[in-house]
């Protein structure tokens, strides 16, 4: 392992696009180096994917260190957690991005094992043993790396809380890791390592263009009450505060950012 780096390091999954990339930028912007994970690997692809990111992050003064790897696969785990602590010697923060949406919307009476096991596996399951090899990292290294502000954030869904029965597998994917997100941060109060949920709306990506017109709808008609949709530098701005501490007293925490889709009204 290299000597640790004097900046602090971020891990940020499916950091290739959308709502990662939106926090990669940010992060960068606030001084973290970042090490960017995506299931997508593509170093001839300059214009889009981790490379394009690469760029900008360095565009910022920051390292970006491109990291092939699927959260779901577990296997993979130690060796992505082992080359951003190789390259850096720390992890200050980890966001837990990555996530999937379903192959195809069915109703919750059509949903079938083999989309609900796909789903959770990289929203769910691959998240909670992430965050396990990160932490049990980052406890170690207090001793002898001085972390600044440790944290791990993990990016939810309002489908955490707001039923579609479309997309069964996904709602309750994004409701299992809210509650993952408060166990662990639980568990890592006494260590001094806060962990957070950020809870986006209707995020204008990739994943959501499929439906971008019905939600152009809806929107209009008044679902937002802001008025529009979501960007990813949303999400990036809302991730930096956290990294900045400026919640240091707060862990626990369920930062929703939806435009005000949380207001409940008649």
């Amino acid at each position: 392992m290299t000597a640790p780096s004097r900046r602090p390091v971020a891990l940020v999954t499916g950091a290739g696009r959308g709502i990662g990339r939106g926090i990669a930028l940010a992060l960068a912007a606030e001084g973290y180096d970042i090490a960017g994970c995506d299931i997508v690997f593509d170093p001839g692809n300059a214009e889009a994917g981790l490379f394009e990111v690469k760029a900008r992050v360095e565009e910022a003064g920051s390292v970006f260190l491109p990291v092939a790897g699927d959260i779901a696969d577990l296997a993979a785990h130690g060796r992505i957690i082992g080359q951003a602590a190789d390259h850096f010697g720390r992890i200050d923060l980890l966001v837990n991005n990555a996530g999937i949406a379903p192959d195809v919307r069915r109703d919750i009476l059509e949903t079938t094992p083999g989309s609900f096991d796909r789903v959770l596996g990289t929203n769910l399951r691959g998240p909670f043993f992430l965050t396990q090899g990160v932490v049990r990292r980052m406890t170690a290294w207090k001793d002898g790396v001085p972390l600044v502000r440790p944290a791990v954030v993990f990016i939810t869904s309002i489908s955490a809380s707001v039923s579609s029965t479309a997309r069964a597998e996904y709602c309750v994917s994004k409701a299992g890791l809210g509650m993952t997100a408060r166990l662990f941060a639980d568990r890592l109060a006494e260590a001094g390592i806060n962990v957070y949920e950020i809870r986006p709306g209707l995020i204008r990506t990739v994943m959501t263009a499929p439906v971008r017109d019905l939600y152009d709808r809806r929107i209009a008609d008044g679902l937002v009450p802001q008025g529009r949709w979501g960007l990813p530098e949303d999400i990036g701005r809302a991730a930096a505060a956290l990294a900045r501490g400026d919640f240091g007293f707060s862990t626990g925490l369920v930062l929703e950012v939806s435009g005000g889709m949380n207001i409940r009204r008649l």
